[in-house]
């Protein structure tokens, strides 16, 4: 259903909570909830738009009181409340954008240190603070699904788990290397340095959501004990899980949890997202096969710097934005880089 189509959506709600009344729509709890998340999702996606359209009623009474009365006052506020719901509108349009299969869905997000020990492994610890930050600011959840302290400082791999409405649409705009230049902490020398981190972002996928059937005998799955800092909450049991799927050679962990069977759970739920995803990239690849296009080397290439020294600067490489505070970025506010890269590539895509 196309995101603007308010008509059809107010029809379902409409629908929806009538069938919400019946004395029989308790008796399937699971089905019940799942309808209750439906109801409350096309109501996120209609009472904005029914807003908008009162606020520019409003203005509307305003301009025509303004002319007739000819009062200056009424035009500047005519004027202030026309920029305020300009923005509004911007936003709203990002829904256009939220047309993939999966772009409604949570995100899972893995972020890896590239070549240079603590440097890199404390670069992709602040990654991990940063899309957390995000993350709040958008009131989105966070769980950590799997960890892996540095030996020094920062992480060796972490896999985050965002939930909220359009994580994973937002988020794959931000799939790619992210490089940090600035002057070392952990350099006597105060030199400079430069650290790469990789982030994979995937789509939280259900099981029987994707198309792709994940046998049993294609698994194979290894169990080992926990690593990490020490102390208390040592995992001393053998409940650690790595699971392998043969035909793709893919490969997922996960630890955090404290039993073997939760561990599991997780790694199974990373491993369907990663082959949702794939299908996904395959699909893309033969369409644009049969258009005669380009494809667009894009995995695993540079998307974004930022600079601490000599200047400080977050610059995009795809769209060209830049941004001065460093800070502001690195404390979560990435709505500017994350929309423009969302609004180019709807240019591209037509």
């Amino acid at each position: 259903m196309f995101p603007f189509d308010v008509a059809q959506k107010s029809e379902l709600i409409r629908k929806l909570a009538e069938d919400s009344g019946s004395v029989e729509f308790w008796s399937d709890a699971d089905k019940a909830q799942k309808i209750i998340q439906q109801l409350k999702s096309l109501r996120d996606d209609v009472e904005p738009i029914e807003a908008v359209r009162q606020k520019l009623d409003d203005i509307e009474v305003t301009i025509t009181l303004a002319a007739e009365e000819d009062d200056a006052e009424l035009w500047v506020d005519a004027a202030e409340n026309l920029t305020a719901l300009a923005s509004e509108i911007s936003r709203l349009e990002l829904a256009v954008l939220f047309r993939g299969r999966y772009d409604d869905h949570n995100a899972i997000v893995a972020i890896h240190p590239g070549a240079g020990g603590t440097e890199s492994q404390d670069w992709a610890a602040m990654l991990v603070r940063m899309y957390a930050r995000w993350a709040e600011r958008k009131n989105y959840q966070v769980e950590i699904m799997d960890l892996l302290p540095g030996d020094e400082a920062g992480v060796k791999s972490a896999t985050l788990l965002i939930k909220g409405k359009n994580a994973y649409g937002y988020l794959k705009a931000e799939r790619g290397v992210h490089r940090l230049v600035r002057i070392s902490p952990f350099d006597a020398a105060s030199r400079r340095h430069t650290s790469f981190a990789s982030l994979d972002v995937l789509p939280e996928v259900e099981e029987g959501e994707q198309d792709v059937e994940i046998k049993q005998d294609e698994l194979k799955i290894d169990t080992y004990r926990s690593s990490g800092a020490g102390g208390q909450h040592v995992n001393t049991t053998d409940s650690a899980v790595r699971i392998t799927h043969l035909p793709t050679g893919f490969v997922v962990t996960c630890q955090n949890e404290r039993s073997q069977h939760a561990n599991r759970d997780r790694a199974m739920k990373m491993l369907r997202a990663k082959l949702a995803d794939l299908q996904q990239r395959q699909q893309m690849e033969e369409m644009s096969s049969i258009r005669g296009e380009q494809k667009e080397i894009a995995w695993g290439s540079q998307i974004r710097s930022y600079v601490f020294q000599p200047y400080t600067m977050v610059k995009d490489h795809r769209t060209g934005v830049e941004i001065g505070n460093i800070n502001a970025v690195m404390d979560g506010e990435l709505e500017e880089l994350i929309e423009s890269y969302l609004r180019q590539t709807a240019g591209k895509k037509g």
